[in-house]
């Protein structure tokens, strides 16, 4: 696994946007303030041209300028990092025009974002077996006054830190909009963990698991398996004695979604050498019709015998702890505690 070096004191961070950019509120004065706040912590920034671009569907630009974007950045020797503006939509389309193979020669460096990035963070460990980090994307770096998930975020760009903990509470309604794009998380639910080992409730044990983290959006990952870039089983069987940590959200899919897309990978033979599982509070998990979100999980899940953690925070209900994807995890969860440390060797 290709490590990426640490963003240096007064190094310069790039800017990217391979999926949606910081065109409209709340996240243009999110990303501006986002500059600010860099330039005052001593930090360059490079702004790629698609970064306030509004000319794609889904994404920032069309999928070929978004491709050359992404690879021109990363290949290039003037940024030392690259944070991609947003999330999106159909960042899909952009990866078929990106030159992973150029990527795969380049001087490895850190790439983060979340959601629709999963397209490039997941295929960075997969395809061309260098770490990324799942972490938030620029314009949050925007609110005022930093969550301590930023703080993590940016302490493991600079190599300063390589354990997160679980944060103590979480929010369900953001109260940032058009008219206050700087409100921070509106953290008002108790984080509760649900841990299991295999189907079965884990009781007050401390629960220790180790494997090489992979994972991300689940709309997303689905999405990937069975084309050219799905080399899923690959990765994991050249990693299959560290086994696999598998960390996983869903975006938009409901309680029936995520259990076909957990039945989806695990038929693909994606859970082979599974270690664990860390699920995260799914943005649409509501119950139907007698499914809740931790039978959506658990029905394949369970049966693989290895500890699964829920509610955990990663993805679209933050805050999110940020991961390093082909770190080697070291995860402990202590009743209603959870830390990860992660090792590049």
């Amino acid at each position: 696994m290709r490590y990426p070096g640490p963003l240096p004191a007064g190094g310069t961070i790039g800017f990217v946007a391979p999926s949606f950019g910081c065109s409209t509120e709340p996240y243009k004065s999110g990303f501006e303030n986002a500059q600010k706040k860099f330039c005052d912590l001593g930090y360059r920034q490079k702004l790629g041209p698609n970064c306030y671009a509004k000319e794609g569907v889904g994404i920032s630009s069309t999928p070929e300028k978004c491709a050359a974007e992404l690879t021109e950045f990363y290949c290039g020797d003037d940024t030392d990092c690259l944070i991609s503006c947003g999330g999106g939509e159909l960042m899909c389309e952009v990866i078929s025009h990106v030159d992973f193979e150029r990527i795969k020669r380049a001087q490895p460096k850190w790439y983060m974002g979340f959601s629709d990035n999963t397209n490039f963070t997941y295929l960075q460990a997969t395809l061309c077996d260098t770490a990324s980090i799942y972490g938030p994307c620029a314009a949050a770096f925007g609110m005022e006054p930093w969550h301590d998930s930023l703080k993590d975020a940016l302490g493991l760009l600079t190599g300063e830190l390589s354990l997160v903990k679980g944060y103590e509470k979480w929010e369900i309604e953001s109260l940032k909009d058009e008219e206050h794009p700087l409100m921070p998380y509106h953290v008002t639910q108790d984080r509760i963990l649900k841990t299991f080992v295999g189907d079965s409730p884990a009781g007050n044990e401390t629960i220790r698991i180790q494997g090489r983290l992979l994972g991300g959006c689940m709309d997303c990952l689905v999405n990937l398996l069975g084309t050219r870039f799905d080399r899923t089983r690959e990765f994991i069987e050249k990693y299959k004695e560290d086994g696999i940590l598998w960390f996983l959200e869903a975006c938009d899919l409901n309680v029936f979604g995520i259990r076909r897309a957990m039945w989806q990978m695990e038929e693909a033979g994606w859970f082979d050498h599974t270690k664990g599982f860390l699920i995260g509070r799914p943005l649409c998990g509501q119950e139907m019709m007698g499914l809740d979100a931790y039978g959506a999980v658990l029905e394949v899940a369970g049966r693989k015998g290895v500890p699964v953690v829920m509610d955990v925070d990663l993805g679209h209900l933050p805050p999110m702890m940020p991961l390093i994807v082909g770190s080697l995890g070291d995860v402990t969860v202590d009743g209603n505690d959870i830390s990860v440390k992660m090792n590049e060797f």
